[in-house]
């Protein structure tokens, strides 16, 4: 039986286990990543664990989220991540450089290698023909340090992609009528594997939007083949050493497949406030907009931004709009800059942020009360933009431009000829702000502000768990939700000061009532945790001593950040018992350690209403022993 290419790169990294799909393996990690909103917990749990250098092929340290420096927090932060790189042997990507997936796809990123970062979008990557996972700063961490990358073997969903995109319509809109059919929940413990006559039309960008917004689906990555396409791109980044010949056997197997015709594709959006709720553009039509936003790691490639300044020559935005664009690297700037295109787009009256993450992280270019704003981001979270009662809607760097122009909801076909960027035979080379690491940091000292804390300690499992239910939420609780990004982005590497902010959004007197009774239990819903990689979603609540969540199922990676913080996490074996479970209910688990150890199912009393149920768990014997040691840092040092 033939290998399908998932199964391939993974084959080639494999440490233990075996492919079969849902069962626990071990990979080797070739390369990782991290930027300065997670990169700083990461490397203060690499310090503690005593390695003296990293252990990977490459490991890249960002900078692109928290780039405002509003006060001391975010340059000390940065002057720190710099000191860590300096010391360990990483690579320091300066503020400006740009955006880590772009940046990484453009410079680093090679085909059959695998790639971990703590960020969820890091499955960008997978456009290059990677298998790039995103992780808990937590996981990168222990990578970096030589630890092979716990998971279970994904099952493979083969996308077959015929015929062509139309002239205005673009990979955004594929990706997101993706997740019209898929939803949010329906990638969980999949790869998304890209294949077929189609994928010979897109370009290594227009893959990598794809991959990219992978994430959404829940996926554990995406990827595309290896092919000419890859090779050209790599040639125009003066790397055509890094390519190799990438594509699955003929013989293949996969778990289920989808069928995408292109040349079917239409101008697509994501409605508020979920990135599957994808419809037609023409069912928008005259709708008003405030605010557009082009950028972020989905859509700040040459290729995306040429392809406005084009549409935008000699034209004027809408007065009733604000433009902002943010280029997602430096590379992607000086491009545009020395070609004349930068010109069109200050011309039609756009605003040009930082190249950075910004906007789509909730880090400026908030758009007005009850204002209608269109991005070409990933994620339209509610209150995620900065503004709670804004209306954000996903959309194409086409339907984006199209809209400013005519201040309403826009289906770009009507701009006439399409005048779309081509790919450059030569990309501008410029890695001057690339900081390289010395032969020997030893000698570095380690700077730190006052705004960094040490990484809290998780307390090993007792015999027993009592607690209250703190909260209980519904379906598709985000890890924005759990933890707010945007302004409180410089107090990530101040846990008792980022604790504060736990569920602010949907209770503030969580904080107060988690500190008052010494933490508890979370209840949830369907898909909970869904969203970034941010592992503060579980590490602040350990903080406050949260002992287990329970929910109806969760999300790829926040299930894994609860484990790495000693956090149980269970789920309803019957799911009547979300409904018939309230807040403030006392829950206790009597005999937790044996109970974990000896079956999947775990019997549970709700002392206040008297009754008893059982969850279950998916625990595997070593995350079990993760648990009981209170964490995966406490089980390193103590196995160390």
């Amino acid at each position: 039986m033939g290998l399908n290419l998932t199964q391939k790169i993974i084959k080639n990294h494999l440490v233990s286990g075996k492919l079969i799909a849902q069962e626990p393996i071990e990979i080797r990690i070739d390369q990782t990543l991290t930027q300065d909103a997670t990169g700083t917990m990461a490397y203060l749990q690499f310090e503690s664990i005593g390695i003296d250098k990293i252990k990977t092929e490459l490991s890249v340290s960002y900078v692109d989220h928290n780039t405002s420096q509003m006060d001391f927090k975010n340059p000390d932060d940065h002057r720190y991540l710099q000191s860590i790189a300096a010391k360990y042997g990483i690579i320091f990507s300066r503020a400006g450089n740009g955006i880590c997936h772009q940046v990484h796809l453009e410079r680093f990123g090679k085909p059959g290698k695998t790639l971990l970062g703590s960020d969820s979008h890091t499955p960008t990557g997978g456009g290059i023909g990677m298998i790039a996972i995103g992780a808990g700063g937590l996981d990168v961490a222990l990578a970096m340090g030589g630890a092979s990358f716990p998971l279970a073997m994904p099952k493979v969903v083969k996308v077959v992609l015929t015929g062509k995109l139309n002239p205005w319509c673009s990979a955004k809109d594929v990706i997101i009528e993706l997740l019209r059919i898929e939803t949010v929940k329906g990638g969980v413990g999949c790869v998304y594997e890209y294949c077929g006559e189609g994928i010979k039309s897109l370009s290594v960008p227009e893959r990598a939007t794809i991959t990219n917004m992978g994430a959404e689906l829940g996926a554990t990555t995406s990827v595309f083949p290896s092919d000419n396409i890859t090779k050209a791109f790599l040639k125009a980044q003066n790397r055509e050493q890094d390519w190799i010949k990438l594509n699955a056997d003929k013989n293949a197997k996969y778990d289920r497949e989808i069928h995408i015709d292109l040349s079917s594709i239409e101008p697509m959006a994501a409605a508020p406030h979920m990135p599957d709720l994808g419809v037609k553009v023409t069912e928008l039509k005259g709708m008003k907009v405030n605010q557009v936003a082009i950028g972020s790691c989905t859509n700040s490639s040459y290729k995306d931004l040429a392809t406005a300044a084009l549409i935008l020559k000699g034209k004027k935005i809408n007065p009733d709009v604000s433009l902002g664009i943010s280029p997602g690297s430096r590379q992607v700037f000086l491009m545009l800059a020395k070609e004349g295109l930068l010109t069109y787009l200050i011309e039609a009256g756009a605003r040009i942020l930082e190249n950075a993450c910004g906007p789509c992280i909730g880090m400026g270019f908030a758009p007005n009360s009850k204002g209608v704003s269109l991005r070409t981001f990933n994620r339209n979270f509610k209150g995620r933009s900065g503004t709670k009662d804004a209306s954000i809607y996903l959309v194409s760097p086409e339907v984006a431009v199209a809209s400013a122009i005519y201040g309403e909801i826009t289906d770009p076909r009507i701009l006439g000829e399409y005048p779309k960027a081509k790919s450059p035979k030569k990309f501008v080379i410029d890695d001057s702000m690339f900081i390289y690491p010395p032969i020997d940091g030893s000698r570095i000292e380690i700077l730190r502000g006052p705004n960094i804390a040490p990484c809290p300690k998780a307390e090993e499992l007792p015999e027993k768990l009592v607690g209250s239910v703190l909260l209980k939420t519904g379906d598709n609780i985000t890890t924005d939700d759990i933890m707010p990004a945007g302004k409180y982005l410089p107090l990530r590497s101040n846990v008792p000061e980022y604790a504060k902010h736990v569920f602010e959004g949907i209770d503030s007197e969580f904080y107060g009532r988690a500190k008052e009774k010494n933490g508890g239990f979370i209840i949830g819903g369907e898909n909970y945790g869904q969203g970034s990689s941010r592992e503060h979603a579980a590490l602040c609540p350990m903080f406050l001593g949260i002992k287990a969540v329970i929910v109806k199922s969760f999300a790829r990676i926040h299930l894994a950040n609860l484990i790495n913080f000693g956090i149980i996490p269970f789920m309803f074996e019957n799911p009547q018992d979300y409904d018939r479970i309230k807040q403030d209910d006392e829950i206790i688990i009597n005999d937790i350690q044996n109970q974990l150890e000896n079956g999947n199912l775990v019997v549970t009393q709700n002392k206040t209403q008297n009754y008893t149920f059982t969850l279950k768990h998916s625990l595997n014997s070593e995350e079990i022993e993760v648990i009981k040691a209170g964490g995966r840092l406490n089980l390193t040092k103590k196995k160390a």
